[in-house]
């Protein structure tokens, strides 16, 4: 009977004991005191199938009307906002009047600039406001929202995604999240480690547009939701009751 018990007690053991200890501390190789880290974050290109929003403003009224076609008034008296110019295959925008302009591999100042240089053509002292609309990254896996996230602005880090999709869950692998990236026409997957403070200087550390970040489960969950663990509480309470019904009969 008494091996009955210990064998009981060593399955127990070993069942529970099946799940991996995680650390679930971000950077938890960071000093006590304060540190000091330089984030450096990158900045965004463009990249073909961008949806950019173009805002331009001179100091001639009447010239500002050429760019007026299939355009919005912002508002102001002089300022003309054009919602949704897609960047081609090619990697340009058309612009009414001047017509194609290469964006693609550009910053947004730098594509600022560039549509500045075309329009001196045609306006006076051009003012002109890029923003990239269609800016966004995909959190999936185990974290406690998932979903796709509009990005206001060009600037978002891991921790700011994952802050939106209301953090990882107990189970998620904070030492093995997925990046997946469509760079040059290809695509990259790169794998993070949040418990080292390293991670901050990896490129992946700051997202670019259409990211995809994938937090793994841990096993332990996999362990929990299977059916298998799921009826092992009652074999082990039955086996258990069992045993402790035999040991009353004998003691008679």
């Amino acid at each position: 009977m008494k091996k009955v018990i210990l064998f009981i007690a060593i399955y127990t053991g070993i069942i529970t004991g099946c799940a991996p200890r995680r650390d679930l501390v971000y950077f938890s190789n960071l000093a006590k005191q304060t540190s000091e880290i330089k984030l450096q974050g990158q900045e965004v290109k463009i990249q073909q199938n961008d949806l950019l929003s173009v805002s331009i403003n001179s100091l001639n009224q009447e010239s500002n009307v050429l760019f007026a076609v299939n355009t919005k008034n912002a508002g102001a008296e002089n300022n003309y906002k054009v919602e949704g110019y897609r960047v081609s295959k090619d990697g340009m925008i058309n612009l009414p009047v001047v017509g194609n302009i290469r964006l693609e591999g550009l910053t947004i100042e730098q594509a600022q600039a560039t549509i500045s240089k075309e329009l001196d053509k045609y306006v006076k002292k051009p003012v002109v406001d890029v923003q990239l609309i269609n800016f966004k990254v995909t959190v999936i896996g185990e974290v406690n929202r998932p979903s796709t996230f509009t990005v206001q602005g060009d600037n978002i880090n891991l921790l700011e995604a994952l802050g939106m999709a209301g953090d990882m869950t107990v189970y998620g692998k904070r030492e093995n999240i997925l990046v997946i990236r469509q760079q040059d026409g290809q695509r990259v997957m790169k794998r993070l480690n949040l418990n080292n403070q390293d991670v901050m200087d990896s490129p992946f550390f700051y997202l670019k547009q259409n990211d995809v970040v994938y937090v793994e489960p841990d096993k332990s969950k996999a362990i929990e939701y299977s059916p298998n663990t799921r009826i092992m509480p009652v074999v082990i309470a039955s086996i258990s009751a069992v045993a402790v019904l035999i040991t009353a009969v004998l003691r008679r």
